[in-house]
């Protein structure tokens, strides 16, 4: 197929009077100019130069290409400029997913300092649970995703950012108000809303409760933590949720209390598929991320 050097060739020598004007133009060669021109005109089919021994001109259908030829030169300008802009950092986009206990606490200060950086990048958010977090960099829908550490890391680099300890959400007026802070044994006594059964969050709290052989008082469960709050702040029973949901939870009106004992504390950070490379807007919100923790 025809080359940019072709292109140009033909361009150039369409805007100037002979072979030796566009060849010193162009920095060539008269043979090179001819071979570059021989080559497109085979490659199309036909001529597009009517010579003679003193000049050059179009054919009819050199006439007719001259426009699409300098298009095609442009484009090609255009497609360069644009991906120096990507790995500039001036331009492009990128994925990320977040629990959203993550999304509404920390993830704005963190997006906002990169943005301040990178004006230009735009960035979409999955807000999703932990598990479509994880799904999404693996499936690679997202490139970095903010969770707990998961489980299985088959396929995952984990960069650690902080340590996320749990703790106790009741509604105003609940009895256990009375306590500077909460026993596991006292939260399981009360009606509990939890998490989903599959979700890691419900795992954690399920196997603490498996060791104190203490069963779970189980009135409501959810997918969000965001809707366990609001199922506490009806007053339907007491939770226990991590840390980063303190603002979440204060703004439904809850009051969270520490745990006393059995302290659950789960490492956060950020996640990447070890398979795929990370674009140059993510890997600059990784590092960013990491240099500032």
């Amino acid at each position: 197929m025809y080359t940019v050097k072709t292109v140009s060739a033909f361009v150039q020598l369409a805007e100037s009077k002979t072979f030796a004007e566009a060849a010193d133009k162009l920095h060539i060669t008269q043979p090179a100019l001819s071979t570059s021109i021989k080559k497109l005109e085979e490659q199309l089919g036909g001529l597009l130069f009517s010579r003679n021994t003193r000049n050059v001109s179009l054919t009819q259908e050199g006439r007719i290409f001259l426009p699409q030829a300098k298009r095609l030169l442009l484009d090609w300008t255009d497609s360069l400029a644009d991906m120096r802009s990507l790995f500039a950092i001036q331009q492009g986009s990128m994925t990320i997913a977040a629990m959203p206990s993550f999304a509404e606490g920390r993830l704005p200060a963190l997006l906002a300092s990169f943005h301040h950086l990178f004006p230009k990048i735009k960035i979409r958010v999955l807000d999703v649970v932990m598990e479509e977090v994880i799904e999404s960099v693996k499936s690679g829908r997202a490139e970095i995703g903010f969770t707990f550490l998961p489980e299985r890391l088959e396929g995952l680099y984990f960069e650690r950012l902080f340590d996320d300890a749990f703790m106790a959400v009741v509604s105003d007026g609940h009895p256990l108000l009375q306590c500077d802070s909460v026993s596991w044994a006292q939260a399981f006594e009360y009606p509990f809303v939890a998490m989903n059964r599959n979700s890691s969050v419900r795992n954690w709290i399920e196997a603490i409760a498996s060791e104190m052989q203490q069963p779970i008082n189980l009135v409501a469960e959810a997918n969000q933590l965001g809707t366990v709050g609001q199922l506490v702040g009806q007053g339907m029973g007491v939770s226990i949720v991590p840390q980063l949901c303190e603002q979440q939870m204060q703004a439904k009106g809850l009051i969270c209390l520490p745990m006393e004992e059995h302290h659950l504390v789960k490492p956060v950070g950020m996640i990447q598929n070890k398979r795929d490379t990370l674009s140059v807007a993510a890997s600059s919100l990784w590092k960013s991320i990491v240099d500032g923790n």
